[in-house]
C-alpha cells in the first residue's frame, strides 16, 4: 500500500491535489482533517527518552537492531 501525506490549502471550501505519475490506484479513500503543526509531546515520554538516552551513551551495545526487533514482533514474541 502506497500512503500520501499533503498539506494543502483550502480555497472556496475546495481542494486540489495532484497525484504523482507513479501512483496507480482507481480508487483511494480520503481523510480530511485540519492541518495542526504544533505537537504536544507528553513530559513522560520526555523523560523516557531522555533515560533511554543516558542509558545509550553508557553502554552502546544496549542498543537492538531495528530489523531484528520488526521480526520478532511480527514473529509473536
Amino acid at each position: 500500500m502506497e500512503a500520501i501525506r499533503q498539506t494543502v490549502k483550502v480555497k472556496n471550501h475546495k481542494i486540489n491535489i495532484t497525484l504523482p505519475d507513479t501512483f496507480n490506484a482507481d480508487e483511494v479513500d480520503v481523510i480530511i482533517m485540519p492541518s495542526s503543526r504544533e505537537y504536544t509531546i507528553p513530559q513522560w515520554q520526555i523523560d523516557e527518552v531522555r533515560e533511554r538516552t543516558i542509558e545509550y551513551f553508557k553502554n552502546p551495545k544496549i542498543a537492538l537492531d531495528f530489523d531484528e526487533v520488526m521480526k520478532e514482533i511480527e514473529d509473536g514474541i
